[in-house]
């Protein structure tokens, strides 16, 4: 019989941290969960890629806004900007940086994997 499992992010199976973001992973019924934070100042581009070493973020995310504000630019130039109640899937091929004074606090179904940085 089928067991409910459950874990909080305040004791997160994995936590990766690198200039101006924390991304703390949580391993349940064979999945990831991510809670991304990132503080004002955070580009993608600026923080993460030198970590990753891909031009554009090439891993896709399916994830929720519960606060701040996130520009996303695509590689085709499009943009969009995420706020607090968004829900958006974002394909390979972004960059994102945060807008305003708020940190960016956001929960990640899809682009996160073991101890990986969101490529």
């Amino acid at each position: 019989m089928p067991t409910v499992e459950s874990k909080d992010f305040a004791h997160a199976d994995e936590v990766v941290t690198f200039p101006n973001g924390r991304i703390e992973l949580l391993h349940v019924s064979g999945g990831t969960v991510a809670r991304m934070t990132f503080q004002p100042g955070w580009r993608w581009s600026t923080d993460e890629k030198p970590i990753v070493g891909t031009e554009w973020c090439e891993v896709p995310h399916f994830l929720f806004i519960a606060s701040g504000h996130v520009q996303v630019k695509m590689k085709d130039g499009a943009e969009t900007l995420l706020g607090p109640g968004s829900v958006a899937q974002l394909p390979p091929g972004h960059d994102a940086w945060v807008v305003g004074n708020e940190p960016v606090v956001g929960v990640d179904w899809s682009g996160t994997t073991g101890g990986a940085v969101s490529q």
